[in-house]
């Protein structure tokens, strides 16, 4: 019971959000929550059933001993008119016994009745409750599934701000220059073997002119033939 009027307690102060607040997932909690709720609801029940059965028997026995001191003061008065003194008294002493009786029922009365006033509070807080959270949960739930979509974007949001983009967009430039730098070279190499090529034909083309013509050669033997009649 001490546990009921302890979650009571709570929903009278209305710190369900605060105890959503607390918990890591709060789909989960509410779930959770409305189960406990709903076992509470039923203790409350029996609870506020059994103190309701005790107002009502304390009433009754209240009503009984109303009825019987009416009756004992009947029965003094009828006695008296009788004319019997000693009766008379004798049904007074004892309205004065339940006279005294009534005050610890009326006590009782009272108290049971109080607290069966307060029993009913709580059923009746509870079950309006337990009907608001039902009708809440579903936007509780959309509200959660909302929120843990919008986290994974904030969680790859994060991720992607904290990768260094500038860094990235360096190793390219260098990879893009070093590319570069091997064309060219290739290029230079290419055209350094196109004149070496070049040079190597003009050379052998003035080498032939150096070296003086075959026919001046052959008129000079033909001289040499016919000046020794050869």
């Amino acid at each position: 019971m001490a546990g009921i009027l302890k979650r009571f307690k709570d929903i009278m102060a209305a710190n369900i959000n605060a105890l959503l607040d607390k918990a890591e997932d709060p789909e989960k909690m509410i779930d959770q929550y409305l189960r406990d709720m709903q076992d509470d609801l039923g203790q409350v029940k029996a609870e506020t059933a059994s103190v309701m059965a005790q107002a009502e028997r304390a009433k009754r026995e209240l009503d009984e001993c109303d009825a019987e001191i009416a009756k004992m003061q009947s029965y003094a008065e009828k006695a008296l008119v009788a004319g019997n003194e000693n009766d008379a008294k004798a049904f007074l002493a004892k309205k004065g016994e339940l006279t005294k009786t009534r005050e610890t029922k009326q006590q009782m009365a009272d108290a049971t009745a109080d607290s069966a006033a307060r029993m009913r509070q709580m059923h009746d807080k509870l079950t309006k409750d337990i009907a608001t959270l039902n009708e809440r949960k579903a936007s509780i739930k959309s509200k959660v599934a909302a929120a843990k979509t919008q986290q994974k974007i904030n969680e790859l949001n994060e991720h992607v701000g904290g990768m260094n983009i500038t860094d990235g967009v360096s190793a390219f430039d260098r990879m893009e220059a070093k590319a570069n730098q091997m064309l060219d070279e290739a290029n230079a190499r290419a055209e350094l073997n196109r004149s070496s090529e070049a040079t190597a034909s003009i050379e052998d083309l003035e080498s032939k002119y150096d070296q003086g013509s075959s026919t001046d050669v052959d008129a000079e033997l033909a001289a040499m033939k016919a000046k020794l009649g050869l």
